[in-house]
C-alpha cells in the first residue's frame, strides 16, 4: 500500500517537460527537418497533381514523353514491387491494403511539427506561417483524386490518365481479357505513346503465342509493335512474330537488314550468299544476288589496288593517291571508281568499267554520266571526246550523247574545262536558245557570234559586239559579219 502511495506521489510531483534551455531550439529544428524527410518520402505514394506544374518523373524527363512511356512501362514491376514490400511488414506474404488508422496528426500538423491536441506545444508553434513555408510546402490534394491512391481505376480510365501524362501503374490488370481490353482502348484513343506503352506491359507479361495470336486481329496495334520492334533492334523478337504471322518477304528482308550489323568484310558477303536462298519476291532476289556480286568483286578490286598503292607500281595511284577503301560502297560510286583508275583497262577484268557495266547490266545514261564526272575530273578530254564519238555504218562519225549535251557542258564547266572544249559541246546544243544562254554565260563568244549569225539577227550581233573586247578578234568577226548583211541587203 504504501508503495503504491509513493507511486502516486511520484507521479503527480513529476512532469514530462523539461526546463527551458537554450538547446531546446536545436532539438526541436532537427524534429521539423526530420518531419520534413518523413514526408518528402511519402511522395513515393502521394504524388502533386497540381496542373501549373510540369511534371517531371525521377529520371529528369517530363511524364508523358514516348522516352518516358516506355521507361516507366518497363520499370513499373520492378517498382511497384519494391514500393509494396517496403510498406509492408517483414514476413508478409501476401499484397494488402494499408488500413487507415486513427491518428492525432495531419499530414500539415506532420509537416508543421504540430500536434493536434492543444496540450501540445512545439518551437514550430511560435514560427510565423512564412517562414513554416519557406522549411516544407504543404500538400493538399482535391477530393476528387482520393480514389486514385486505390489504384480503381478501369481501362478507360487508367488509358485517359496515360494520356494526360499521369503515372500509371499497368500490374493490376493481372487477367488476360482486361489486358486486352486496356489495349483496346488504348488503340481507340489513338495515342500512339500509349499504345506503344501498353504493348511493352503485354509484351513483358504474356507469352509470345498469345500476344501474337491477339495482336493478328488487332492490325493498328500490330504495325505499332512491329515498328517499335525494328526502332528498338530486337531482331529475334520481330523475326518470332513475322514468323507466325507467316510474312515470309518481310521475314527475309528483316533478316537480310542483319548484314548492316557485321563488320567483318568477309563475314559479310558470306551472310549475304546464304541471303540469297530466303523466300525474297523475285525482283528482290535480284537485287540480293547483286550485292552479294558488287561486295566480292569489291573485294578482289581492292586487295589488288592496295598493293598497287603500297607498291608504287602505278603511276595514277601515285599521282592520285586513294582517299577510301571502296569496300561497301553502292554501285555508282564503284563505277566512278573504276572510271577514276581503270579506265584502260579491258574488258575481261573485274576493275573494268566495261565489265562492271555488263554485269550489273547499268544503263548508257548512268554509264556515261559517271564515266564524264571521273575522266573530266582528270582533265583527260580525248577520253570525254571519244565518250561521245559514234561510227555509222558508212564510216562517219558524230557525236551523240544519251544525257543531252546541256549537261554535258555543265559537267565540263564544273571540272573547269578549257573554253576550247566548252564551246565544242555547246555548239552541239540542239535547242538554239539554251545554247544562246549557255554560251553566253560560259563566254563561249565564238558559239554566239555563229548562232546570231545563222539567225541573220543583226540587231543583236551589234549588242554583243559592246561586251566583247576591244580589238579583239571576236570584234573583228562581229565587223566583218555586219558588213556582209549590209552589202547582201543592197
Amino acid at each position: 500500500m504504501s508503495r503504491a502511495r509513493a507511486d502516486e506521489e511520484e507521479y503527480w510531483h513529476s512532469s514530462k517537460f523539461r526546463a527551458f534551455t537554450f538547446d531546446d531550439e536545436d532539438d526541436e529544428l532537427s524534429q521539423l527537418k526530420e518531419s520534413k524527410r518523413a514526408v518528402n518520402s511519402l511522395r513515393d505514394i502521394v504524388d502533386d497533381d497540381d496542373d501549373d506544374l510540369e511534371k517531371v518523373s525521377w529520371s529528369g524527363e517530363p511524364v508523358g514523353s514516348i522516352s518516358w512511356s516506355i521507361k516507366e512501362t518497363a520499370s513499373s514491376s520492378t517498382t511497384s514491387l519494391e514500393s509494396r514490400d517496403s510498406s509492408l511488414p517483414k514476413g508478409s506474404s501476401s499484397y494488402t491494403a494499408l488500413p487507415k488508422q486513427a491518428s492525432s496528426y495531419s499530414l500539415s500538423s506532420l509537416f508543421k511539427g504540430r500536434n493536434k491536441l492543444p496540450s501540445f506545444q512545439s518551437l514550430s508553434d511560435a514560427l510565423s506561417d512564412t517562414g513554416v513555408k519557406n522549411y516544407a510546402p504543404e500538400l493538399r490534394r482535391p477530393k476528387a483524386e482520393y480514389k486514385d491512391y486505390s489504384s480503381d481505376w478501369s481501362p478507360k480510365d487508367t488509358v485517359r490518365r496515360m494520356q494526360r501524362g499521369k503515372v500509371c501503374s499497368l500490374e493490376r490488370f493481372r487477367s488476360l481479357q482486361d489486358k486486352l481490353v486496356l489495349l483496346d482502348e488504348a488503340v481507340a484513343g489513338n495515342d500512339g505513346n500509349v499504345i506503344t506503352a501498353v504493348l511493352i506491359f503485354l509484351k513483358r507479361t504474356l507469352r509470345k503465342e498469345i500476344l501474337f495470336r491477339e495482336l493478328e486481329v488487332r492490325q493498328v496495334a500490330l504495325c505499332h509493335l512491329i515498328h517499335f520492334l525494328k526502332e528498338t533492334g530486337e531482331q529475334k523478337f520481330l523475326l518470332d512474330l513475322l514468323r507466325f504471322l507467316d510474312r515470309t518477304e518481310e521475314l527475309a528482308l528483316s533478316q537480310y537488314r542483319e548484314h548492316l550489323n557485321i563488320q567483318d568484310v568477309e563475314k559479310r558477303r558470306e551472310f549475304l550468299k546464304g541471303c540469297i536462298g530466303l523466300p525474297f519476291s523475285a525482283e528482290d532476289t535480284s537485287h540480293i544476288q547483286d550485292h552479294y556480286t558488287l561486295l566480292e568483286r569489291q573485294i578482289i578490286i581492292e586487295t589488288s589496288d592496295r598493293r598497287l598503292e603500297r607498291e608504287g607500281e602505278s603511276e595514277i595511284f601515285r599521282k592520285y593517291p586513294r582517299k577510301a577503301s571502296i569496300l561497301n560502297m553502292p554501285l555508282v560510286t564503284t563505277l566512278f571508281y573504276s572510271c577514276f583508275y581503270h579506265y584502260t583497262e579491258a574488258e575481261g577484268t573485274y576493275s573494268s568499267p566495261t565489265n562492271l557495266k555488263k554485269t550489273f547490266k547499268i544503263p548508257d545514261k548512268q554509264y556515261v554520266l559517271t564515266a564524264l564526272a571521273a575522266r573530266a575530273k582528270l582533265r583527260a578530254w580525248n577520253d570525254v571526246d571519244a565518250l561521245f564519238t559514234t561510227k555509222n555504218w558508212l564510216g562517219y562519225t558524230k557525236k551523240k550523247a544519251p544525257i543531252g549535251f546541256h549537261r554535258v557542258v555543265e559537267i565540263l564547266q564544273r571540272n573547269n574545262a578549257p573554253v576550247q572544249v566548252l564551246q565544242e559541246y555547246v555548239r552541239l546544243v540542239e535547242d538554239v536558245e539554251t545554247r544562246l544562254n549557255l554560251a553566253t554565260k560560259y563566254k563561249c563568244h565564238d558559239v554566239v557570234i555563229d548562232t546570231y549569225r545563222d539567225l541573220k539577227d543583226r540587231i543583236q550581233l551589234a549588242a554583243y559586239r559592246c561586251k566583247v573586247e576591244r580589238g579583239s578578234a571576236e570584234e573583228e568577226k562581229i565587223d566583218s559579219i555586219l558588213n556582209n548583211m549590209v552589202r547582201n541587203s543592197t
